[in-house]
């Protein structure tokens, strides 16, 4: 991207709105609630013939540093200064407010280039609040409608004087851009090839992370990251987006996920909390890897159980992370309860990985990246024909498939569907009438002579191609 470009203004003038229509999806959530945008977003926007890096912000607000609302503000002051240009949003509908000419001063002290944008001038009576905005001494305003797309031609060509057309449109573009490998994108295609190759240490490796409000889940990522990138709290439920950010660890690149926090379904009655929920869903099912982050001083809550299972159904490779390790004090005793309560509560997953950690104080986080690492590459496993049938001659031998109506079930062929997560495919007679417990003891002795710990197995059934069925019986 040739330039990075920030969106800024107080709270509900249409922000979100503007960046979904930059981006061409909605990325950001949007409500009528104001504030409803807490983190620094960034996206890749399109702008009829300007591509550059977009960051969506909280709404600005006078607050004192330690509140929430100060901590937004921090954030949204980080973004303007990382970026080359600010586009400064006003609601020509409403008009102008002293929260406006507060920061459109602020912003014009600034020194960087600065666009005005009048949102929402196709409402009736914003011609008022549109000439308004001439005195917040920040040149011509731009009128627009981020809802309906109108205007977006003038914000382009406002775009290109202020930063000028050198900056705005770079001679050569960078290779990279234009050669993207699509194992880096968010909605890449999961391949289901019969043959692929040895698992890539290089790959770069899309990480969600979830769990309850407050588990400390934003505070994390800051942690992995080194800076206060995500806005953290002790208020519960801080985080609302589903925010990604990159990074590098051991020379591998990380896109990570940070997510809101999941409560129990019936307690989720806000429109808002929902798109907040969905948002996080979305993540997970586009995440290769799963953290779910558990308070270590609370652990093992009934949601919390419901997560992993959540995670599980939906085929992504699961890491338990039991955070606030700082917190607990006989350590010795409460990881051998966890351990303990993680194989018998999570039966559906043997071997899961579970690591102790602290996002505040940084404690187990390279141990933590390390199970992550291992976790993905189980996901990615593949197993050969001939020795999925060696092994199904074996276990059949110790334990043959039980008699049902007094007709003994054979299971005559197997092979490795897919991977990410495993898939077998095992060709046998009478695939309906195989009992559950059967179908377990083939998954459990998969997973402890293939070494396949801590992931979901898939395994399906189909009966073998009978050559006489159709045919008349002669007499």
């Amino acid at each position: 991207m040739s330039f990075t470009v920030a969106i800024v203004g107080r709270p509900n003038v249409g922000k979100s709105t503007l960046f979904n229509r930059l981006v061409g999806k909605k990325l950001a959530l949007v409500d009528d609630t104001p504030g409803v945008t807490r983190d620094r977003r960034p996206g890749d926007a399109k702008l009829i013939d300007l591509k550059f890096t977009i960051i969506d912000t909280a709404g600005l607000e006078e607050a004192g540093p330690e509140t929430l609302e100060g901590r937004m503000r921090a954030q949204t002051e980080a973004a303007v200064d990382d970026a080359d240009l600010t586009l400064f949003v006003v609601d020509a509908k409403f008009g102008l407010t002293p929260l406006d000419k507060t920061f459109g001063e602020l912003l014009r002290r600034s020194g960087k280039p600065v666009v005005l944008v009048a949102n929402k001038s196709e409402a009736r009576g914003s011609d008022a609040g549109f000439y308004d905005a001439y005195t917040l001494g920040l040149g011509e305003p731009v009128p627009i409608s981020a809802e309906h797309g109108q205007g977006m031609i003038d914000l382009r060509d406002a775009i290109v004087e202020a930063l000028g057309e050198e900056r705005a449109f770079p001679e050569a573009d960078d290779e990279a851009e234009t050669n993207i490998d699509v194992r880096d994108s968010d909605f890449a295609d999961e391949g289901d090839e019969e043959v692929e190759p040895e698992y890539d240490e290089t790959k770069p490796l899309r990480v969600a992370i979830i769990g309850r409000p407050n588990a400390g889940k934003s505070t994390l990522i800051n942690r992995f990251l080194g800076e206060d990138r995500l806005l953290t709290g002790p208020e519960a439920g801080i985080t609302r987006d589903s925010i990604s950010v990159e990074w590098e660890w051991r020379g591998r690149t990380i896109k990570m996920f940070d997510t809101a926090g999941m409560r129990k379904k019936a307690r989720v009655q806000e429109k808002l909390e929902k798109l907040s929920v969905a948002d996080a869903l979305r993540s997970i099912r586009f995440a290769e890897t799963v953290v779910i982050v558990f308070d270590a001083t609370i652990p093992f809550e009934k949601q919390d159980l419901q997560l992993v299972d959540l995670v599980l159904r939906e085929g992504r490779a699961a890491v338990l992370a039991f955070n606030k390790w700082d917190l607990v004090e006989d350590t010795q005793a409460v990881l051998a309860d966890l351990r303990e309560k993680t194989e018998r509560l999570l039966p559906q997953a043997r071997g899961l990985r579970a690591v102790p950690i602290s996002g505040q104080t940084g404690y187990g986080l390279d141990k933590l990246m390390q199970s992550i690492i291992d976790t993905d590459k189980v996901w990615n496993k593949r197993i050969s024909t001939a020795r999925l049938n060696r092994w199904l001659d074996g276990v059949q031998t110790q334990h043959p498939p039980p008699a049902v109506s007094g007709r003994r079930l054979k299971l005559k062929y197997m092979t490795q569907v897919k991977a990410r997560p495993p898939a077998f495919m095992v060709s046998c007679t009478r695939p309906d009438a195989l009992p559950e417990s059967y179908i377990r003891y083939l998954i459990n002795g998969l997973r402890a002579d293939f070494d396949i710990p801590g992931v979901p197995i898939r395994m399906h059934f189909k009966a073998g191609e009978n050559p006489f069925e159709g045919r008349k019986k002669k007499r």
